[in-house]
C-alpha cells in the first residue's frame, strides 16, 4: 500500500524544530496569556503511546506570535533519548512545553500503601533498580507477582485478575484502580494498572513510558516536571521547562463531541473517524486554532485507512483536549486531596463529579 499523501516520514528522529510560528525572543513574552490569566507555553503536544515503536504519533501546536496556535499533522515519536531534547529545541530558550501522554502517570492508593510509596514521582527513581530491580519486568506466573514484581501476566494462558488480587493483598480488581481510572457518565473504567493483556491493558504502556521516557528524563533534565504530583498545572506553566502531564483520549471524545466512542462507532473504523471530521473542524474554529494544511487534510479524510490511522487519530484528539485545557475552556482538574496529588495522579481534563462512586 502506498503512504498517505500527508503523512509525515518515519526517521530517527520524526520532527524537529519548527520555531517559524513561536516568539522569538530569548525568553517567553509575558504577555503571551491564557484566560485564566498565565503564560501559554510555547509548544503543546500529545503522544499516543504504545509498546510498539511504530504506534507511537506525536501531534503538536506551535504558540504563534498573537498567543494563538498553529496545530500540525502528526508525526512519529521517534528515538526516546532525544524525544525531550528535540521538544525543547523547537520551543526556544526561556520557554516552556506542555506534554501530554495517554500512558497513566501514578500509583493505585492501595497498592502504593501496601508497598509503602508515599510520592509516586520520587519512585520512578527507584523502579527498575535494587529491590525494585524487577519491577518492569511482568510476573511469568502467579508465584512470581509480589509488591515489588507487581505487573503481571508476561505472556497468556491460565492467568486470572484474581492471581494479581491475592499476590498484592487487595480485596477485588477495583483496589488496583485509581481514582481517576474509574467509570464515568461519559465512558467504561480503565484497565487495572498491572494487567498486562488484551486489548484495553494499560500496563505495557506504563511500562514502556516510565521505563524508557520519563525515569530517564526526570534523571537528567531538571526542569521537566509531572502534573500534578509537582504543583498545579497554571503554577507549573508559568515556569521554563517541560511539563508532563497523562491524558486519555477516550476522555476527550466526549469534551468535543465526537461520535467516536458512542455506541457503534469505533476509531478503528476509517469511515467512523471521517464522521468526526466535521466536529474536530468546527471545535478547532471556535477555539481559533489554526490547521496546517497537512492536517487539515488528515481530519477531512478520517486520517486515512491505514491501520495507524487511529493511532494519527487518538494523537490529534488528545492534542485537541490540552488545548481545550491551555486556553481555559476546561478546568485542568488540579487534584486537592495530598492521595491524588502525591499517589494516583489525575487525568488532564478530567471531572470528578462525573465519577461513578466505587461500588462497596
Amino acid at each position: 500500500m502506498p503512504p498517505h499523501p500527508q503523512r509525515a516520514k518515519r526517521g530517527r528522529d520524526a520532527f524537529g524544530p519548527r520555531r517559524q510560528a513561536v516568539n522569538s525572543g530569548p525568553a517567553r513574552s509575558r504577555s503571551v496569556r491564557t484566560i485564566a490569566g498565565h503564560a501559554r507555553p510555547a509548544i503543546v503536544a500529545h503522544a499516543d503511546w504504545s509498546v510498539d515503536a511504530r504506534k507511537r504519533w506525536i501531534a503538536r501546536a506551535v504558540r504563534t506570535e498573537g498567543g494563538g496556535y498553529k496545530a500540525l499533522a502528526p508525526e512519529p515519536v521517534g528515538d526516546l533519548e532525544s524525544f525531550f531534547d528535540r521538544l525543547a529545541a523547537a520551543a526556544g530558550p526561556g520557554e516552556t512545553v506542555f506534554a501530554g501522554f495517554d500512558f497513566p502517570l501514578g500509583l493505585p492508593a492501595r497498592y502504593a500503601e501496601a508497598a509503602g510509596i508515599r510520592h509516586f514521582a520520587p519512585s520512578l527513581q527507584q523502579f527498575g533498580r535494587g529491590r525494585w530491580s524487577k519491577f518492569y519486568s511482568p510476573a511469568g506466573t502467579s508465584e512470581e507477582i509480589n509488591l515489588h514484581r507487581p505487573f503481571y501476566p508476561e505472556r497468556p494462558g491460565g492467568t486470572r485478575h484474581k492471581h494479581l488480587i491475592d499476590a498484592l493483598g487487595v480485596a477485588r480488581i477495583d483496589d488496583l484502580r485509581r481514582t481517576c481510572d474509574q467509570p464515568t457518565d461519559l465512558r467504561f473504567a480503565a484497565s487495572p494498572l498491572f494487567w498486562t493483556l488484551g486489548s484495553q491493558q494499560v500496563g505495557k504502556a506504563a511500562i514502556s513510558g516510565w521505563r524508557d521516557l520519563i525515569a530517564p528524563a526526570r534523571r537528567t533534565r531538571r526542569t521537566l516536571r509531572i502534573w500534578p504530583f509537582d504543583g498545579a498545572l497554571p503554577t507549573l506553566l508559568d515556569r521554563p521547562g517541560i511539563v508532563v502531564a497523562e491524558t486519555y483520549p477516550g476522555e476527550v471524545y466526549a469534551h468535543l463531541h465526537l461520535r467516536i466512542g458512542a455506541a457503534n462507532k469505533s476509531k478503528r473504523n476509517p469511515a467512523d473517524r471521517c464522521e468526526d471530521a466535521a466536529p474536530l473542524l468546527t471545535w478547532a474554529a471556535k477555539a481559533g486554532i489554526e490547521l496546517s494544511a497537512a492536517l487539515a487534510a488528515e481530519i477531512r479524510d478520517g486520517f486515512g485507512p491505514a491501520t495507524d490511522g487511529e493511532d494519527r487519530f487518538d494523537a490529534t484528539v488528545g492534542l485537541f483536549g490540552m488545548l481545550n485545557v491551555v486556553f481555559g475552556r476546561r478546568p485542568p482538574g488540579d487534584p486537592t486531596d495530598p492521595v491524588t496529588r502525591n499517589i494516583e495522579g489525575w487525568i488532564l481534563g478530567l471531572n470528578a463529579a462525573h465519577l461513578r462512586p466505587r461500588a462497596a
